[in-house]
């Protein structure tokens, strides 16, 4: 009976932790246009394997967005914005800090790549500077989250498990006090 209890409450604490980890991501990246933040960090999912193997593919990373942009050094890794695509954001190492009067660009490559990235990214396209925080593979679990799938999958099933829960339990419960009362048509005590 002890064992089922503590099955029975450590399921119940998972499905709370994965409604209240869903609702989480849910709502804070609604709320800073698809990214989550924690603390001040933007929370990402690295899309490829370039800074491998300090940074896997799947992996979720802080970046720090406010920072200066024009005083970041050689070594540091940063995320900016493509100069082809700039709604793809790319995580990749400075090797080179190029100045020219007020202008600041920054000479990138991936750690896991041959050869630098073809230009140099001007400051105004950095988004932030890595954190030297990442969880490896959980990226792919929060892009999930994040879908619609994952959604129905992570927050109305759960939901749903632990009304269901409640409710058996308060059947269980029902049922025992039930079984506890003495029936009074069955009460045969004779008084003379």
């Amino acid at each position: 009976m002890k064992i089922k209890t503590i099955i029975n409450g450590t399921i119940t604490t998972i499905l709370v932790i994965a409604l209240v980890l869903a609702l989480f991501f849910v709502i804070t990246s609604k709320l800073n246009g698809g990214k989550p933040k924690i603390a001040g960090y933007e929370i990402m999912t690295v899309l490829s394997g370039s800074m491998e193997p300090g940074i896997h593919t799947g992996s979720i990373i802080a970046i720090k967005p406010d920072i200066d942009k024009n005083g970041l050094a050689e070594g540091d890794v940063i995320t900016y914005r493509s100069l082809e695509n700039p709604n793809m954001l790319i995580t990749h190492r400075i090797l080179e800090v190029q100045k020219s009067g007020n202008e600041v660009q920054y000479l990138t490559k991936g750690d896991a790549n041959d050869v630098e990235d073809p230009k140099p990214i001007p400051a105004s396209y950095i988004v932030g500077q890595y954190a030297g925080f990442t969880v490896p593979y959980f990226g792919f679990i929060s892009d999930f989250m994040k879908s619609k799938v994952g959604i129905i999958a992570l927050m109305i099933i759960p939901g749903l498990l632990l009304v269901l829960s409640q409710i058996y339990g308060m059947w269980k419960m029902i049922s025992r006090m039930d079984e506890t009362r003495t029936p009074e048509a069955n009460d045969k005590t004779v008084i003379s």
